[in-house]
């Protein structure tokens, strides 16, 4: 009798250990402007003080991002085409900004719109260099560990904050890699902070297979990195803020 009755409790748990793991996450993405244009040094006094008046303009809202992931892959995309302030005055265009990341065949592939062009980017997919530490912290309801890495074409400070008890490596932005799904993402030390509000564990099979199709320049990741590092260096001798047409 006890023998059934354990048999009954093995067959009992077995649809719920072998449940593919699986969900979308919802992120709050917040880019602080006027905090980025003061550490601006090739930009003039007068230059970052209309650029601190102008955004004064804008409300603090964040945009929504979503992250579609499985154990095998993931897709990193804008929630809604528009952007729109709080009280309703101000709104744009999101720029194409979709993410895939196949992680059982090594393989990216993006779609990025910036500097009036789209370009998707085909490539194989190398695990970003990070160091763990050993500092926590509860992010929507997860204990997340710290790591951090550096963006060398942007020369930006990487913080990221992960999930042990979501063991996937996908993550927001262009970020992946660690032994947990990345909650939280802070860029150049606050200049941009990614951070999750909601987690739902759900089948994601149909948003993962979409596929739109999207007009653009194909390249390479080593043409994307030329691209925007030569924007940042002409953008620098022009005395111009390059983050108006390229994402920080």
């Amino acid at each position: 009798m006890k023998r059934i009755l354990l048999l009954i409790l093995l067959l009992s748990a077995f649809p719920t250990i072998a449940q593919k793991l699986e969900g979308v996450v919802t992120y709050d993405r917040t880019q602080d402007y006027v905090k980025i244009m003061s550490r601006m040094s090739f930009l003039s006094l007068d230059q970052k003080e209309r650029m601190k008046a102008t955004n004064k303009n804008y409300s603090s809202r964040p945009t929504q991002m979503v992250l579609y992931f499985n154990e095998d892959q993931s897709l990193y995309t804008n929630a809604d085409e528009y952007w729109r302030s709080e009280d309703g005055r101000w709104s744009y265009r999101n720029s194409d900004y979709t993410i895939r990341r196949d992680f059982k065949q090594e393989t990216k592939s993006d779609v990025i719109e910036m500097l009036g062009k789209t370009y998707i980017i085909e490539d194989s997919l190398p695990t970003p260099k990070w160091k763990i530490l050993n500092q926590l912290k509860d992010i929507a309801g997860h204990i997340c560990m710290k790591a951090e890495t550096e963006d060398p074409v942007k020369e930006q400070k990487v913080v990221a904050w992960f999930a042990q008890d979501i063991p996937v490596s996908a993550g927001p932005e262009q970020y992946y890699g660690l032994p947990g799904l990345i909650l939280e993402l802070d860029l150049n030390d606050g200049d941009v902070v990614v951070t999750a509000t909601k987690i739902e564990l759900r089948d994601v099979a149909k948003e993962l297979t979409a596929n739109k199709k999207i007009k653009g320049k194909k390249i390479k990741t080593s043409d994307y990195d030329k691209i925007v590092k030569d924007h940042i260096q002409s953008s620098m001798k022009a005395q111009e803020n390059p983050y108006w047409s390229i994402r920080y």
